[in-house]
């Protein structure tokens, strides 16, 4: 009579299974992939008499396809999120250059579809000196979060107030990969990211770890998860690296771009682009929008 009952549970028991199996099944639905993708391109500036926009290298996207719930684009090996389906891109390179920009659209189950577009783009915009000797002393300059400085770090609204709804005090983030790192801008051009400057006193070590926004680091394809605090990650492991910088002013504002993965501080996605809110001749005050295109990040540097 025991053999029996038992026997019977595990019936019920797996019933139940199953049912609750096949009852998911119907809930998660059908799984379909996007068509039809459509891309709209908008060049600032462009007209009849000037086709390639008027020389500030910004470009407007916007796409649309049919059973699309999100969007990502991809530009030169750096991807960010776009849920609405629209992206803006500041392409820094001078005179008249065609760039490549991917579009992925997902649908339900994480099905997707993408579609791929060249624009042919002016810009002609250069630098001030005094910028560039300011970010590489004319060579090669290392900089740092100013770790000492309140908000040193924080978020605030999309073009609202800097750091508005957190800033750092100092030494807030200690410990969590932030403060070892170093940024080299060099004049040719290139950017070397640092992850962790005190493993190199008995030579080059390029092992470290970087802090940044979850999901959105997973960006970095690093060979761990690192430590997931609220929204954080922390000492994500993360070997050094290099990319390459340049200098753009959309709508007047000087802009400083990472290609790549390239970063500052904390790892947020997006575009990789950093406002200038303001600059000395040893300090930078910078701003980025993160690739959910939630928050404005602002980071403040020194040079060493």
């Amino acid at each position: 009579m025991k053999n029996f009952k038992y026997i019977v549970f595990y019936v019920v028991a797996l019933c139940l299974v199953v049912t609750s199996c096949q009852e998911d099944d119907v809930e998660f639905g059908d799984i379909v992939a996007p068509s039809n993708i459509q891309i709209e391109v908008d060049i600032v500036g462009a007209d009849a008499a000037n086709p390639n926009g008027d020389g500030s290298g910004v470009v407007n996207f916007r796409a649309t396809a049919n059973n699309a719930i999100s969007y990502q684009y991809t530009y030169n090996g750096a991807t960010s999120s776009a849920p609405n389906g629209m992206q803006t891109y500041n392409f820094a390179t001078l005179g008249l250059n065609t760039y490549t920009v991917t579009v992925v659209a997902y649908g339900t189950g994480g099905a997707s579809s993408s579609q791929t577009i060249d624009v042919e783009v002016l810009s002609l915009y250069e630098p001030p000196a005094d910028l560039i000797t300011m970010l590489t002393n004319d060579s090669s300059r290392t900089w740092r979060i100013k770790s000492e400085a309140n908000s040193h770090f924080g978020l605030g609204p999309v073009g609202g107030i800097f750091n508005e709804f957190f800033g750092a005090p100092p030494f807030d983030k200690e410990g969590v990969g932030m403060y070892d790192d170093r940024y080299i801008f060099n004049v040719d051009g290139t950017f070397t990211h640092i992850t962790d400057n005190t493993n190199d006193e008995g030579g080059d070590d390029p092992s470290g770890t970087v802090f940044g926004r979850e999901v959105l680091i997973n960006e970095l394809n690093g060979p761990g998860e690192g430590v997931q605090n609220g929204a954080d990650i922390e000492n994500y492991p993360y070997s050094d690296y290099t990319e390459q910088w340049f200098i753009t002013a959309p709508g007047g504002v000087e802009t400083l771009n990472l290609t790549g993965i390239g970063f500052l501080g904390y790892y947020i996605g997006g575009d990789h682009t950093y406002k200038f809110e303001m600059r000395s001749a040893n300090e930078m005050v910078l701003r980025s929008t993160d690739g959910n295109g939630q928050f404005d990040w602002g980071f403040i540097l020194i040079a060493e």
